[in-house]
């Protein structure tokens, strides 16, 4: 179900997940990783924020390359009212986790489409229920190296599959990159540019 473009289409985006998953929509990509600082922007609810994010990076980068299709994305993970970013260090990753045990956290992706003056944005949410973790599966997992580049603490796609009771929503959200949602967006947005 490749899409059909002529064309360039560039991932806003420095994440290795979505840079595999946007292969399920498009032959030919580039990749160039918005520089927007996330830390500017702490005042808005963790609902908003993905969403507003990814309009960010994908205005940051349409920016430089106005002819092409480009693609900001963001994602958050969300325990109540509180958002767990990336852990800096194992005592983060240690808390992240032990936070999220036992729990159902919400894990939204914000998604922009930028070509010239046309634009589009959409959030995805997607709860996902941790099973109970005891001090020594977490310990084990920090020890993995895994959590540090993800959202939360953990990953969905890899060793961090083993603490998911129940996930409810689109599995593709919770690795970064809502591919069915974008698929149809994308489609949608082709037809009002009329590329």
């Amino acid at each position: 179900m490749i899409i059909q473009t002529d064309k360039r289409v560039i991932l806003a985006s420095a994440s290795p997940r979505r840079k595999t998953l946007i292969k399920c929509l498009f032959k030919d990509y580039e990749i160039i990783p918005s520089s927007i600082d996330e830390d500017d922007y702490k005042m808005l609810s963790p609902l908003e924020m993905p969403e507003f994010l990814a309009i960010q990076k994908a205005k940051d980068i349409a920016k430089a390359y106005s002819e092409a299709i480009v693609i900001g994305c963001d994602t958050s993970v969300v325990l109540g009212e509180r958002v767990l970013g990336k852990p800096k260090d194992q005592t983060q990753a240690r808390n992240m986790l032990a936070l999220l045990s036992g729990k159902t956290h919400k894990v939204i992706t914000g998604v922009c489409i930028i070509c010239g003056d046309n634009s589009m944005s959409f959030s995805v949410s997607t709860d996902v229920t941790f099973y109970e973790l005891d001090d020594e599966e977490i310990d084990e997992y920090v020890q993995s190296g895994e959590p540090y580049d993800k959202a939360g603490g953990y990953g969905i796609q890899g060793l961090g599959s083993v603490f998911v009771k129940e996930i409810s929503g689109d599995f593709y959200n919770v690795v970064g990159l809502p591919v069915s949602r974008l698929y149809r967006e994308m489609i949608e947005f082709l037809n009002l540019i009329g590329g």
